[in-house]
């Protein structure tokens, strides 16, 4: 596999440059070298940040007396190996400390930044891509942060409440998990669908809501969807959080003469929380992945680049939509394992 492709143009496929096999052989022994004398975390972060630097430097020197419409593509090669180093560096963290893990991935974020804001990368296709489209890039991203923030605060409003009910009535429960479990089995991009004609005929017989943005396509029903796919996990996990108290405890409260609202609020909810925020993990990064099919009905957001550049056959364009994607979730991941990880330090 090719470590970077040069192409003439943005739309037509490249062919491989090659020339660099024997140094990645080379770094691929050190690191496992250091990994048998116990400096494999080392040799992975080094790893990870050498390989980005690599392709930035090798892209410059590619373009060198080239056309300016010629693009240097990171190739199979470079995806493959920056994903081994970086799935190496994170199965040796697993052997140090909380705040070890975060120092290293610190490093690389922020060496991938400095790198970045100093015009290493500046050479590659997915760089150059994006400086083409970084006002149009800040408005999707701010568009899908805005849908999946929305979306999450809609279905705990509404997922909690039904999670409780679910939890305190089982044959109800029962009914409403196995609806929401319905739902989840309908395509993303069908439910979209079926969400257009229901909404344009609102917008219709009221007026002030299709001023207000609410139509047949658009955020009302990508938002109305993605609410649909995300109550089952949030109705789920509240149920499980409420079940997760002991009876005991329940009791104790009881008979210290707490009504039933206070035990749920002061005793049941406190305990079940970090069972409630593991569901809202699940949801957050749900949503942002499902958000991305909500470009096709006009919601805006990341996936538009990824359908645009599928339209167009513009890999680069696809892949700057896909990578902010799975970098959001990443992150939403990332924060809400550092709340669970608060919350037990608490405990």
């Amino acid at each position: 596999m090719s470590f970077l492709n040069i192409a003439p143009n943005r739309l037509l496929s490249g062919h491989a440059a090659g020339g660099q096999e024997g140094v990645f052989v080379l770094l691929w022994i050190v690191a496992a070298v250091a990994a048998w004398w116990r400096a494999g975390a080392l040799a992975a972060l080094l790893l990870t940040l050498l390989l980005p630097w690599i392709a930035g430097i090798d892209a410059t020197l590619m373009l060198h007396l080239k056309p300016p419409t010629t693009r240097i593509q990171l190739g199979a090669g470079f995806w493959v190996m920056w994903l081994a180093a970086a799935l190496l560096l994170l199965d040796r963290l697993r052997h140090v400390s909380a705040a070890w893990r975060a120092v290293a991935w610190g490093v690389v974020v922020v060496s991938l930044i400095v790198s970045a804001w100093v015009g290493i990368f500046n050479s590659l296709a997915l760089v150059r891509e994006w400086r083409a489209q970084r006002g149009a890039f800040a408005d999707a991203l701010a568009t899908h942060v805005t849908l999946s923030l929305v979306t999450l605060g809609i279905a705990l409003a509404v997922g909690a409440p039904l999670g409780y009910i679910a939890w305190r009535k089982r044959r109800t429960g029962g009914a409403l998990l196995g609806v929401l479990a319905f739902l989840q089995t309908v395509p993303s991009l069908a439910l979209f669908a079926l969400l257009i004609g229901p909404f344009a005929w609102l917008a219709r017989e009221w007026p002030a809501l299709g001023a207000l943005g609410f139509g047949g396509t658009g955020a009302a029903p990508a938002v109305f969807a993605l609410v649909l796919y995300a109550l089952l996990p949030v109705v789920r996990y509240t149920a499980a959080g409420l079940d997760a108290v002991p009876g005991d405890t329940r009791e104790a409260a009881r008979g210290l003469g707490m009504t039933r609202g206070q035990v749920l609020l002061r005793v049941q909810l406190p305990l079940g929380w970090p069972v409630l925020l593991a569901g809202l993990r699940i949801v957050a990064v749900q949503t942002i992945g499902l958000a991305a099919v909500a470009a096709l009905i006009g919601a805006g957001g990341l996936g538009r680049f990824v359908f645009l550049g599928i339209g167009q056959g513009a890999t680069d364009m696809v892949l700057l939509g896909t990578l902010a994607i799975i970098a959001l979730a990443l992150a939403a991941d990332l924060l809400f394992q550092g709340l669970l990880a608060m919350n037990e330090r608490r405990a």
